[in-house]
């Protein structure tokens, strides 16, 4: 049984176009690579949700328990709503309306009312283990029918966050390259060291992917020198110290054009521009599968 390769992208901060490239790799991997995806949206602010369906169909969703906050809110309240497939929404994206290969487990802003909860799931309920497992529990059935997983996680190490880290075999930290966005890199890669530890669950960083970039500031190329530098002083515990992607996403008014699900286009070159938007999201991909390949 040939598993997928599930890859969660984070980063402590928020606004680094995490979210935006991750529906991007998706839409990439699905169309022009073929490949059979799933987007596991993560995070309560739902924005791959509406990026890849329409606001309407994502209520409809969560009014019928089929949003990932019903899953965990089921183990709070001892109840069994959540249904894995009724949930998991098939052929979404706004290109061709709807991308065959591509599939999206929503998310739902009810994830905020809960998310502290989590931690007080008792041990044994539905079998759960552990809060962590509640996700790798839901899945597990489903993830030989994919060739990929992409997990949009929320901007903090909660147990939301750890669900999808408990299911990876990598994880993405794409960031702007200022001083607040690669401040929490560290921070990541020594929760999830400890994580592992804890768990014995062998999840490996994929890389970091700068984001947002402007190559005429000064500070952006500085950043991403140092970052290359870090890298480079580091090989020698190369487990713990990610590569730098050597393709970097533009910062593009394009960006936010392709993040509205009501512009329907045809193909991924309308969606992401003709220039180089969509060329460095072609690179990323294919740069992304030679790493886990």
């Amino acid at each position: 049984m040939i598993m997928a390769v599930v890859v969660s992208t984070i980063n402590l901060k928020g606004g680094v176009g995490k979210t935006q490239m991750t529906v991007a790799l998706a839409e990439f991997l699905a169309l022009e690579h073929h490949k059979k995806v799933l987007v596991i949206d993560l995070d309560a602010q739902t924005n791959a949700t509406v990026s890849l369906i329409a606001e309407e169909a994502w209520l409809e969703k969560d009014q019928r328990k089929e949003t990932l906050a019903q899953l965990f809110l089921d183990k709070l309240e001892n109840k069994s709503y959540f249904d894995i497939r009724r949930a998991i929404v098939k052929k979404v994206s706004n290109v061709g309306g709807g991308i065959e290969n591509l599939d999206l487990l929503p998310s739902s802003p009810r994830l905020l009312e809960i998310q502290d909860s989590l931690a007080f799931v008792p041990v044994g309920r539905f079998f759960v283990a552990n809060p962590v497992t509640i996700l790798r529990n839901a899945v597990h059935d489903i993830l030989e029918e994919y060739d990929f997983v992409l997990i949009d996680c929320p901007p903090y190490l909660g147990i939301t966050t750890l669900n999808g880290i408990y299911i990876s075999n990598f994880y993405l930290i794409p960031c702007i390259p200022d001083i607040l966005s690669t401040y929490g890199i560290p921070l990541i890669l020594e929760r999830i060291k400890k994580f592992i530890e804890a768990t014995r669950w062998n999840v490996a960083p994929l890389g970091i992917v700068v984001s947002m970039y402007r190559a005429q500031s000064r500070l952006h190329q500085t950043m991403v020198q140092d970052l290359i530098n870090r890298s480079h002083l580091a090989e020698s515990d190369p487990r713990w110290t990610p590569r730098i992607f050597n393709t970097k996403i533009p910062l593009a008014a394009k960006s936010a054009e392709a993040a509205e699900f009501s512009v329907s286009v045809n193909t991924l070159k309308q969606k992401y521009g003709y220039g180089n938007l969509y060329e460095q999201y072609k690179n990323l991909t294919e740069e992304f599968l030679r790493y886990v390949e």
